[in-house]
């Protein structure tokens, strides 16, 4: 049998490894075969958490259907806010750090059958605010909104695949 380089026997190694430990690539998750035809159902379709939920559903298998009714299972988004909260302010009584806080509810069903009852996810960021930099700062919290709908949907994806 010939002798494979070590670079090559190396790589192969570590991915063997890395399969056997049950190392997968971020944002894929091993979703139940209940999930396999998903309608979403958002309160609000052009949310960034409702994009970022369809991502991940895309992503990791789930063949989403448009059309009531027709899939598998329904994944209801029942709430989705986003809201800033005042934290301090300086002398002059302008605000210097906000808590920026995304709440979504889901729930999950299939059939008559409820999978997962309606439960409530939140994520928290602090975010300081400087009034000499406005158009920065503003645009550093939308980064922020849109990072936090991502890991409230990586939460929501976790939950989906333990069911």
């Amino acid at each position: 049998m010939p002798r494979l380089p070590g670079a090559l026997g190396t790589g192969l190694l570590a991915a063997l490894l890395l399969a056997a430990c049950g190392f997968q690539l971020q944002g894929r998750y091993g979703l139940p075969p209940e999930l396999s035809r998903v309608e979403v159902r958002p309160v609000d379709r052009h949310s960034d958490f409702t994009r970022a939920l369809r991502r991940s559903l895309d992503g990791s298998g789930a063949r989403l259907i448009d059309t009531a009714g027709a899939g598998d299972a329904v994944v209801r988004i029942l709430a989705d806010s986003f809201t800033e909260k005042v934290l301090s302010v300086d002398a002059r009584n302008i605000p210097t750090d906000y808590e920026l806080v995304y709440e979504v509810e889901v729930e999950v069903r299939r059939g008559g059958e409820t999978l997962m009852p309606a439960e409530p996810f939140m994520l928290t960021r602090i975010f300081s605010y400087d009034e000499r930099r406005q158009l920065a700062k503003e645009r550093e919290k939308d980064v922020l909104r849109e990072a936090l709908a991502r890991d409230l949907a990586s939460v929501v994806m976790r939950r989906l695949a333990s069911l």
